[in-house]
């Protein structure tokens, strides 16, 4: 399973040189993530009121090219593996016209409860919404 959706590329989302700003794609991986989860039927929201929070324990860029003011970009998130404890994304941030890529990202997430202690196990609930989405990767 993966969900891509269009962001344009917006003049606070640039730096003094007209490129966009290296942290502005970590806050559209976010987005990325959170509508992946949305879209297996999992708001953050409603996990957070079952006691479950899934914070980023590892994270990995690597920047290709640089995004310019009004690029139309696609930000690509699927999951890559998952395991009783963690879930890792992998996403891709690339221009909408020519395909051409700007990043590639591997994200690590754990769920922890709302105290910040760490499960041991993934929470039932996840576990099959993980499981399920890598199942429906490898039969697409």
């Amino acid at each position: 399973m993966k969900h891509e959706f269009v962001q344009k590329v917006y003049y606070a989302d640039t730096d003094a040189y007209g490129v966009v700003w290296h942290g502005t794609y970590l806050r559209w991986l976010e987005a990325g993530r959170i509508e992946l989860c949305e879209k297996m039927g999992y708001n953050l929201i409603t996990l957070e009121e079952q006691n479950i929070v899934l914070p980023v324990v590892n994270i990995n860029v690597r920047y290709k090219s640089s995004a310019k003011l009004n690029d139309e970009l696609i930000i690509e998130t699927g999951i890559q593996k998952f395991n009783s404890l963690s879930v890792t994304f992998e996403q891709r941030i690339y221009d909408k016209n020519s395909g051409k890529t700007f990043i590639e990202a591997i994200v690590d997430v754990v769920a922890i409860d709302n105290n910040g202690k760490l499960y041991r196990k993934m929470p039932q609930v996840l576990t099959e919404a993980f499981e399920k989405a890598i199942n429906d990767k490898v039969s697409a």
